[in-house]
């Protein structure tokens, strides 16, 4: 059984998830081709944390076409990921195997851990997801590997 803090700590992230997933809703700023991906990566929102000194909040919406795929990278502070739509598989160097997650589901990337697969599962239809990072102030958030 989960104790209450960890619940409390997932619905924070939740809340957060939803607060950035209805300013996708009202309309988002530019978008930003990340050509080294094959994504389509477009800022969200950003804001440093008042209470966390020296920490920001930075969301972005992650598009990627069929059969698309990033290169091995890793992220500045930790990344929780929301599948807007179809479908993307990760595998991340703290959680285990590769695995497929859909629409609706969510997974975690904690700080200092390495994103060894991020893609479309689908060759057909695209997929795009929400980053919510919790990153030093003014920090590089994802740096791909050599």
């Amino acid at each position: 059984m989960m104790d209450a803090p960890i619940k409390s700590g997932w619905a924070k992230w939740a809340a957060a998830a939803a607060l950035v997933a209805s300013v996708l809703a009202a309309g988002s700023v530019s978008h930003a081709a990340d050509e080294t991906t094959g994504a389509q990566v477009k800022p969200v929102l950003a804001e440093k944390l008042p209470n966390v000194p020296g920490k920001s909040l930075t969301a972005v919406l992650v598009n990627y076409a069929p059969g698309a795929k990033s290169a091995r990278h890793h992220h500045a502070g930790s990344v929780f990921v929301y599948v807007l739509s179809g479908a993307v598989r990760s595998e991340n160097s703290a959680t285990g195997p590769a695995k497929v997650y859909k629409v609706g589901e969510s997974f975690f990337e904690p700080s200092g851990s390495e994103h060894l697969v991020s893609e479309n599962a689908s060759a057909t239809e695209p997929a795009s997801l929400l980053a919510v990072f919790v990153a030093d102030d003014g920090a590089q958030l994802t740096t791909f590997d050599k």
